[in-house]
C-alpha cells in the first residue's frame, strides 16, 4: 500500500485518490517539501488495477478520482491512457477524473498526446504556478519562467483540458511582494484558465531549503503585507469567467467568486481583513517558525 501522507487539492476531499505516481519527477522546488521522502516512482498497472478493485468493492460511490501523487503527467502518455481505460471501466459513471500537473510536463507531451488524455477522460489538471514573476520563479527553483508557464497551459487548454492554477500568497518575500502579485496576475490573464486559487507560503521551522535557495535577505510578509499582495494581484487579473478561491487551509482570509464578476466583493472583503489584521503580527494568525 502506499506511504502517508496523500496531497491533494482542498476540492478533491470526496475523490478517490488513485496512486498513480509517487512523489514529484522534480522535486527541487525551495519552498515545497512535500515529497522530499520518496522517490518519484510510476505505479505499475497491476497495482493500479487492485486499487481499483478494492475501491469498486466497497461500495462507495466514486463521482471523482484524483490521479495522485504530486506528478501523474511525467508518466508516459500510453501509461496514463491505460490507467483512464481502467478507471471508466470500473466507474462509467464518473463527474471528473483530475490530477496535478506541471508545466514543464505538460509541454513535453505533443498537442496529439493531450487531446488523447483528455478524450479518455482526464477533464482537469491542477498547476502550480507560485508566481508569474521571473525572478521569484528562478529564486525558488521552480524551473519555469512566466513564458513557459503560459505556452504549457495554454495548450492543455486548446487540447480541452480545464485548467486550475495555483499562486503563491507571499513566495517574493516584502522586496519582491509588487513584483509577485503583477506577474502572478499578468500570468493568469494570459493562460485565462476556469478556476485560480491562492494559498500563503509556508515553511517547517527555520525554513532552511528555502532560505538557501531565496538568497540572503528573505523578509517575509505579514498579515497586512499577505493581504495587500493578494489585493494587488485580485486587482490586476483579467480572466473571462474564473471562478477564484482562497479556500486551502493555510489562508486566513476565505475567499470565493468569479473574478470578473465578484471583483469589488472580493476586493472590498479583502481591504475588511487588511482594516481587521494591520496592527497584528504574523505569530497570532500561524506559528512564527513556519516563516
Amino acid at each position: 500500500m502506499r506511504e502517508a501522507p496523500v496531497y491533494r487539492p482542498p476540492s478533491e476531499a470526496e475523490s478517490l485518490i488513485l496512486p498513480v505516481t509517487a512523489g514529484c519527477s522534480w522535486n527541487r522546488c525551495a519552498f515545497c517539501e512535500m515529497y522530499t521522502d520518496r522517490r518519484y516512482a510510476v505505479t505499475p498497472l497491476a497495482e493500479v488495477d487492485a486499487w481499483l478493485a478494492a475501491a469498486a468493492r466497497s461500495g462507495w460511490p466514486v463521482r471523482r478520482v484524483f490521479l495522485a501523487d504530486g506528478d501523474p503527467l511525467a508518466a508516459d502518455t500510453e501509461h496514463l491512457l491505460a490507467v483512464l481505460d481502467r478507471i471508466r471501466t470500473h466507474f462509467p459513471d464518473l463527474n471528473r477524473i483530475s490530477a496535478y500537473a506541471s508545466p514543464r510536463n505538460i509541454r513535453a507531451k505533443s498537442d496529439a498526446e493531450l487531446g488523447d488524455l483528455a478524450a479518455a477522460g482526464l477533464g482537469l489538471v491542477y498547476a502550480g504556478i507560485e508566481s508569474g514573476d521571473d525572478e521569484v520563479l528562478r529564486r525558488v527553483r521552480k524551473g519555469e519562467t512566466a513564458a513557459s508557464t503560459v505556452e504549457a497551459l495554454r495548450r492543455a487548454r486548446a487540447a480541452g483540458l480545464r485548467v486550475s492554477v495555483m499562486v503563491i500568497n507571499g513566495l517574493g518575500g516584502r522586496a519582491l511582494s509588487a513584483a509577485h502579485a503583477a506577474g502572478s496576475a499578468a500570468v493568469v490573464s494570459a493562460v485565462d484558465p476556469e478556476y485560480v486559487s491562492t494559498l500563503v507560503l509556508g515553511l517547517p521551522p527555520g525554513g532552511r531549503r528555502f532560505r538557501t535557495a531565496f538568497g540572503d535577505g528573505f523578509e517575509p510578509l505579514d498579515a497586512a503585507g499577505l493581504l495587500a499582495e493578494l489585493g494587488a494581484f485580485v486587482g490586476e487579473v483579467r480572466c473571462r469567467r474564473a471562478v477564484f478561491r482562497s479556500d486551502h487551509a493555510s489562508n486566513f482570509l476565505p475567499l470565493r467568486g468569479i473574478l470578473s464578476r465578484d471583483r469589488d466583493r472580493l476586493l472590498t472583503e479583502i481591504a475588511a481583513g487588511l482594516a481587521a489584521f494591520r496592527d497584528l503580527p504574523l505569530s497570532q494568525i500561524r506559528p512564527l517558525d513556519q516563516y
